[in-house]
């Protein structure tokens, strides 16, 4: 099946698509623009509906609101058009900003950001008490996330080191342990970016500059490989009333002969492969 497209805004990093239960609509970010959409694919209808500060990834909260987790390490809660902060700066974080995120299944949140002029990046833990704490230190570029179907284990992508690793997980505390390289990619094969788990607990890993999504298979054998028009193909997940639509998002829309006629677009493909919903993240002050 070819990706169709269902939403053209030219993101420049279309990025952190997430399924919408209650509400039955998928939300998106484009982090440089400072711009969320959202699209209902009952109507087909799709609209931006927020602008400001940047927001390298978010969750959906249990009360059906979302989680925003910005510049210089802010993180609020977002409805109707209101922002509370939870967070409303790390110190060591000021100069940079989030990028991918993904709750666990307690409702806690690993969150990690991007390399400041003078460190690297981190990834932490936000505990649903709102307090937030280093787990994994001297990342390049904190990307995808995903945990097995036992939840013993979860996945985590460090961009430019063209590898996924997995560690052991602990439910009960969220601590992460035994990090391993579960997939390592060649450095001519685009770099591995956003990432899913599907309900066979086969990984989808969304490949920047490789201009497609990988499923790898439980011990890491690439299973199948699907084309997109776009070189950037930035992030996906599962959505629909039962889970077997794909969404994914795409960059380099203001740059199209370079990227791609489909760069920075919202794609959707149905192979009749099951998701799993994401996790709900429950935090507060």
């Amino acid at each position: 099946m070819e990706p169709e497209l269902v939403a053209d805004y030219l993101c420049e990093t279309g990025e952190g698509p997430i399924w919408h239960s209650m509400e039955h609509r998928l939300y998106w970010t484009d982090i440089p623009t400072g711009r969320m959409f959202w699209f209902d694919p009952a109507t087909g209808q799709h609209r931006q509906f927020y602008e400001g500060a940047s927001v390298g990834g978010f969750t959906v909260q249990r009360d059906g609101s979302l989680l925003l987790f910005m510049e210089k390490g802010a993180i609020a809660t977002y409805r109707d058009g209101k922002l509370e902060y939870i967070i409303e700066e790390i110190p060591a974080e000021r100069d940079t900003r989030f990028n991918d995120v993904a709750a666990d299944p307690r409702g806690r949140v690993f969150c990690g950001t991007m390399p400041a002029p003078d460190h690297p990046g981190t990834l932490y833990r936000l505990d649903l008490n709102g307090s937030i704490t280093p787990v994994v230190e001297n990342v390049a570029i904190s990307n995808g996330i995903g945990f097995t179907r036992d939840r013993k284990q979860m996945y985590f992508t460090d961009s430019p080191t063209h590898r996924i690793d997995v560690f052991d997980y602990d439910v009960s505390t969220g601590e992460l342990s035994n990090r391993r390289p579960f997939v390592e990619i060649e450095s001519n094969d685009g770099i591995p970016d956003g990432l899913t788990v599907d309900a066979e607990d086969h990984v989808w890993s969304a490949r920047w500059d490789g201009s497609s999504l990988c499923r790898y298979t439980p011990a890491g054998e690439l299973e199948r490989r699907i084309w997109f028009p776009a070189r950037k193909v930035s992030s996906l997940t599962f959505g629909g009333p039962d889970l077997t639509d794909i969404y994914v998002t795409t960059a380099g829309g203001p740059r199209r002969t370079a990227e791609g006629p489909g760069a920075g677009g919202l794609f959707r493909l149905n192979l009749g492969i099951q998701g799993r919903s994401e996790f709900l993240s429950c935090v507060g002050p």
